[in-house]
Parts: C-alpha cells; sequence; structure tokens
C-alpha cells in the first residue's frame, strides 16, 4: 500500500524531532564507542502509531538497547509531544525496531568479496 503524502509528513517530522530528542539525551553516542541514528520512521494511515527503525554500529547487544529505548517510549512520547503539538493533533504511539539493513549490506559485500577470490583462484573471468 503506497504511504499518503500526510504519512510522509508526519513521518519526517517525527524523524527529525527525535533526532533531536536523542541528540538532547545524548543516546546518539553509546558509552563504548557505538552509534545510533534514526534510519526510518513509517507511520500507519490512521496516524496513531509511528514505527521508527534504529539503525545501531558497534552496539554489542542491539536486541538489549532496542528493548531498553522501548522501555522508554512514555519519556520519549512526552517529549515529542511537547515539540510537536501545534503539528499535530495526537502523538502517534511509538514503537522502535532495528534496522539491519546496514548488516545486510556488510553481509552482501563479504559474499561478493568471497565469490571474488574464489573466480581469481580458479583464474576465471571476473564478472565486471
Amino acid at each position: 500500500m503506497q504511504e499518503s503524502k500526510r504519512q510522509k509528513q508526519v513521518a519526517k517530522v517525527i524523524q527529525t524531532e527525535m533526532n533531536n530528542i536523542f541528540q538532547y539525551l545524548g543516546l546518539q553516542i553509546v558509552a563504548n564507542g557505538g552509534m545510533v541514528s534514526i534510519s526510518k520512521v513509517i507511520v500507519t494511515p490512521d496516524l496513531l502509531e509511528a514505527r521508527v527503525y534504529l539503525s545501531l554500529f558497534q552496539i554489542a547487544d542491539a536486541n538489549k538497547y532496542i528493548a531498553d529505548i522501548n522501555d522508554r517510549v512514555p519519556e520519549f512520547r512526552g517529549m515529542l509531544g511537547n515539540r510537536v503539538k501545534n503539528q499535530l493533533r495526537r502523538i502517534p504511539t511509538l514503537a522502535f525496531y532495528l534496522d539491519d539493513t546496514l548488516d545486510y549490506v556488510f553481509k552482501m559485500e563479504e559474499i561478493f568479496t568471497q565469490i571474488a577470490k574464489e573466480r581469481e583462484d580458479k583464474n576465471l573471468p571476473s564478472a565486471e
């Protein structure tokens, strides 16, 4: 199903404000050098739920981090409400999910490197 123009607008507002909230609370940099960014936000057609996808870099236990963030949803929703109260009638319920696109890209790059190495070992012409 296609996202409506309003869904995209609300998602963009939420993504911008949640990035500001994460920056304000210092959640973008994790203690051991890891980084967190909000990769995308998807809003349901009724604009009552926002799915926030987090991209995590060098965080040991990503699932625990997502669970900790989900435990703080009321706090985030309150802060979001204070920031967008003049733009939205109702503040959507927030749900945080792990965006594993970066892991997928690294895995595919590793597979392509392995294929290239195998071609080189067998003296086959490259696929380029």
